[in-house]
């Protein structure tokens, strides 16, 4: 059995002298109809120092999850936490806020997760003390962004689906889990904590002492139809589907108002009880997805079973048009100390960012420009790094035609592979470091052409990228081409044209505009 954490130990203290306070005893029975959410009313009166909610769902056919909130909004979701929850002004059980007790009427709220036995009963008590019990956390605080931790334009790695002990589920502190991100050499994580913002109040203080690897701000937004990734978000989002008219869109715009990124997070990982709502059902418009994790836990684990499944996914979503990052993020519960076939540590697999600079607001950029590398495995897999000839606004290409260049580091024996528009239509087995695939490739009359890369090592896919893509300029929108031939030149004296200097602009160019085969594949080293 795990050893509690300090905050777990002292909430088992503080409810273990519960008993000095008289409980309001708001056990009932939970309606299988209706929403998946439950609100359970109850008053606080002014004076009111520390509130404790007791709960059990007294059954193994039945799990219910357990929030709480006050007269102003969002209090804490503590899901399966099997601890007493208690909200104070400077002290709170994980998954919970500190802050006034403001007086009025609070809502305990019951999540159904799994009702195979009906009626479901649960057992409920609310404490309300005049004096709090907890000790005050001197680490809780406003979240402030951090200042970049490095300058300049690289590929940052980190891992973008990362549990502490704010998560229900998961018991590493954040400092453990930091600590394990930077050992592995990785830049950034984020710690997308199930359906709360508790973990925000911590950030600044753990940020200040891990000055190595920044730490992102985020939730898992968890319904019982998928999970999703709010990358970047630092206010709660509902996650209540079907309380109130709330709807799948909902979460996506809930995400975007505040700028943060809408990801799906294991999105065909259909496991029944053993992750109740882990695959994606939920009613969202495709065009709301700015990221999607094509892979959750490493190549080389069993637990990645639907990394195929999820990477067709994400491919039919960018066949609409549809400019979506690919991101990896391992899931880790356990701060890189778990074991078993199924566990999969921080940084396994790796998402690599391209980003102006090492803060938050850029690695959002990059992710949001389609500018990222999963490596499937980890962070010493092969990197490959997708640009083209013409310049990249964003992910996109804008030329009638353009070579476009996978490079290979830390690659040696393995192959690399170019897809255009979802197809396999080159490939080269690396056998310098450094080693370059390009592709000549011709931009549609109408629409996009996308095009990304794979690594692959002894049969299995190492690492991917996401897409760059290919228009041809709109003359309508698009300035004019800021590289090769200034045609200016070609005008002699009074504006007529000088064709030969034409011609030696536009030989080049017709050169290019030849069909897309495997054949205009071609290698070269740096």
């Amino acid at each position: 059995m795990p050893v509690p954490t300090p905050i777990l130990l002292q909430v088992l203290v503080a409810s273990a002298t519960a008993g000095d306070v008289a409980p309001l005893d708001l056990s009932g029975t939970v309606p299988v109809d209706g929403p998946d959410h439950v609100l359970v009313p109850f008053e606080v009166p002014a004076g009111t120092a520390e509130v404790q909610v007791h709960h059990d769902d007294g059954s193994d056919a039945v799990i219910l999850d357990w929030g709480l909130t006050d007269p102003d909004g969002f209090r804490g979701w503590g899901g399966g936490n099997p601890e007493d929850a208690i909200v104070g002004q400077d002290a709170a059980s994980r998954s919970y806020l500190t802050g006034p007790i403001p007086a009025g009427t609070w809502n305990v709220v019951v999540g159904k997760a799994k009702l195979d036995d009906a009626p479901a009963s649960y057992a409920l008590q609310v404490f309300l003390r005049e004096a709090p019990t907890l000790a005050p956390q001197p680490d809780r605080g406003p979240y402030t962004p951090a200042a970049p931790l490095k300058e300049g334009p690289a590929w940052y790695a980190g891992d973008l689906h990362v549990h502490t002990e704010q998560s229900g589920d998961a018991r590493p502190t954040m400092d453990d889990a930091a600590t394990y991100a930077r050992g592995r050499g990785l830049d950034f994580v984020e710690f997308s904590e199930h359906n709360t913002t508790s973990q925000l109040q911590y950030l600044t203080a753990v940020q200040a002492r891990h000055p190595d690897v920044l730490l992102l701000p985020g939730i898992e937004v968890t319904t019982y139809d998928g999970h999703a990734n709010a990358i970047g978000a630092t206010a709660w989002v509902d996650h209540r589907v079907g309380l109130d008219g709330l709807i799948g869109q909902d979460l996506a715009d809930a995400v975007h108002d505040q700028d943060a990124l809408f990801s799906v997070n294991h999105p065909t990982l259909e496991l029944g009880d053993a992750c109740i709502g882990c695959a994606w059902h939920q009613d969202v418009s495709p065009d709301s997805l700015d990221a999607y994790e094509v892979i959750t836990g490493s190549i080389d684990n069993v637990a990645s079973v639907a990394h195929p499944s999820a990477l067709a996914a994400w491919d039919a979503l960018c066949a609409q048009g549809l400019h979506v990052a690919a991101v990896g993020g391992s899931d880790d519960h356990d701060g890189g100390q778990g074991s078993g076939l199924t566990y999969n540590p921080i940084g396994s697999p790796t998402t690599l960012v391209h980003a102006d600079r090492l803060d938050v607001a850029a690695i959002l950029a990059g992710i949001r420009a389609g500018r990222t590398v999963v490596k499937l495995g980890g962070p010493d897999d092969p990197m490959v790094v997708l640009d083209a000839t013409d310049p990249l606004d964003g992910d996109t290409v804008i030329a009638t035609a353009t070579t476009v260049r996978a490079t290979v580091t830390d690659g040696v024996g393995t192959t690399v592979r170019l897809f255009v528009d979802g197809a396999e239509v080159a490939q080269a087995d690396v056998t310098e470091e450094g080693q370059v695939l390009s592709l000549d490739v011709t931009a549609p009359a109408q629409g996009e052409r996308r095009v990304r890369a794979e690594v692959w090592r002894s049969g299995t896919r190492r690492t991917l990228t996401s897409h760059v893509w290919v228009r041809a300029p709109d003359p309508t929108t698009d300035a004019p081409p800021t590289q090769g031939c200034d045609c200016a030149v070609a005008r002699g004296p009074g504006g007529g044209a000088a064709w030969v200097l034409w011609i030696a602009c536009a030989v080049p160019m017709l050169r290019r505009r030849r069909e897309l085969t495997a054949s205009s594949a071609h290698i070269s080293r740096n």
